[in-house]
């Protein structure tokens, strides 16, 4: 499994963010843009809490392993390979909504202030942005945890006469 690279996470996020503020400013321009929900930012601070609690669960328990204490539970290694899997699939995902709410949030900046609920709608959209940030970064840090150490098996060169 391949290592999350913060670059193609801010590419994804770049891309979303200019394809949905040209697709709000289009929507906007031929019908009412749809509104950004309160519950975007709620949902993916949620995600991030349970990839941090996550990530210092399994610390703690692979700490304890490496200390070899008895009261020790181990990590299984099917569960480990699921976490890191659903750290980096939701930090994908974040990276996209997030580019898409802030791609929509700089559209309702530079346009729809004067109204009430644009406003409120720009706010929703710069927490989801902040939220996406922070499922990220909760994401890469499970990643890190539970990395692998690198094997030091490597074969000797057969020594010179």
């Amino acid at each position: 499994m391949k290592q999350l690279r913060p670059a193609v996470l801010a590419g994804i996020f770049a891309v979303a963010g200019v394809l949905s503020w040209a697709g709000a400013r289009l929507w906007n321009a031929y019908g009412t843009l749809p509104g950004v929900p309160l519950a975007a930012p709620i949902v993916l601070g949620v995600i991030a809490a349970i990839l941090f609690a996550t990530a210092l669960s399994m610390r703690s328990r692979l700490k304890a392993q490496r200390e070899r204490r008895p009261e020790a539970k181990g990590v299984e290694p099917l569960m480990a390979a699921r976490a890191v899997v659903f750290g980096q699939a939701s930090a994908l995902v974040a990276a996209l909504v997030s580019g898409a709410y802030g791609g929509v949030g700089v559209f309702l900046l530079t346009n729809a202030l004067d109204v009430p609920a644009r406003r409120d709608q720009a706010w929703y959209a710069g927490f989801s942005v902040l939220a996406g940030a922070a499922v990220i970064a909760a994401a890469l840090f499970l990643e890190h945890v539970l990395k692998l150490p690198e094997d030091d098996d490597t074969p000797e060169s057969p020594a010179r006469a």
